[in-house]
């Protein structure tokens, strides 16, 4: 029998190379996807004979190379996972940010990202299976605490991945999303910051992130915080978010803006 595929975007270092290996470990082969074809060929050599492994050379910040993954995920049967990972940021102060900068974050992070999610949805509720992970991040929940380009993309994903959830998982597709802290990946040089600058209490290595997030795949959870200690800290929060699902549309005005 054929192996089932994951499809990887942002493979070729960090936590895309990290979920790669952790995926062929797990009986997956591979579509990795990436702009730096040399580094997917040689990770793709790498994991031999364990996975087999097809390289899609892609700079998801450009439509066409956006459309021919979309066009992987829909015609390739199978696909049974998509790891939705690639992304960029930026630290320099909001009012600072140049401005090609945001609009090259914005076309990965978030068009690029939710183009490939709805794909991904597509093409698993077509078949009734599937696994999407949606890679966001704490600082979609805890925005001050950087860039707000960088922290609204992230919490644009969470949004999308709550939106899609009653529609997706009712079509027997599981969908989770990562929310990892700091991580020491090479996101932070390509931005600009020394990671080695951070606390080190506050900074977890990727093979440990990424295992626990597949953990959390495993435990069946929606939203996976993994360096959170206590699980209901995070189920208090979403029951307060949906508490006030019923109060947010009325046909009047609240009292106290009434008086």
């Amino acid at each position: 029998m054929s192996k089932p595929k994951a499809l990887i975007t942002g493979a070729s270092t960090g936590i895309g190379k990290s979920y790669a290996q952790k995926l062929a470990q797990r009986g997956f082969d591979l579509v990795l996807v990436a702009r730096d074809k040399a580094r997917m060929e040689a990770l793709a050599e790498s994991l031999k004979p364990q996975a087999s492994s097809e390289v899609i050379v892609a700079d998801l910040t450009q439509s066409a190379d956006i459309a021919r993954v979309e066009q992987k995920l829909e015609s390739d049967p199978a696909i049974a996972l998509f790891l939705n990972n690639a992304g960029m940021a930026t630290v320099d102060p909001q009012l600072q940010t140049p401005i090609d900068t945001i609009e090259k974050l914005i076309a990965l992070n978030v068009t690029a990202a939710t183009r490939l999610a709805l794909a991904a949805g597509r093409a698993f509720t077509t078949r009734k299976s599937g696994t999407l992970i949606n890679m966001s991040s704490v600082v979609g929940i805890n925005p001050e605490r950087f860039n707000a380009v960088y922290s609204g993309s992230k919490a644009f994903l969470l949004a999308l991945s709550q939106a899609l959830t009653q529609e997706l998982t009712d079509n027997g597709v599981r969908i989770q999303t990562v929310l990892p802290g700091a991580t020491r990946t090479e996101i932070w040089e390509r931005a600009g910051k020394d990671v080695n600058t951070l606390l080190p209490e506050r900074v977890m290595e990727v093979d440990e992130m990424v295992e626990a997030a597949l953990k959390g795949l495993d435990m069946g959870e929606r939203i996976t915080i993994p360096s959170l200690p206590d699980i209901r800290e995070l189920e208090d929060a979403e029951a307060a978010r949906l508490k006030l699902g019923p109060n947010l549309s009325h046909n009047h005005a609240a009292a106290r803006y009434r008086s």
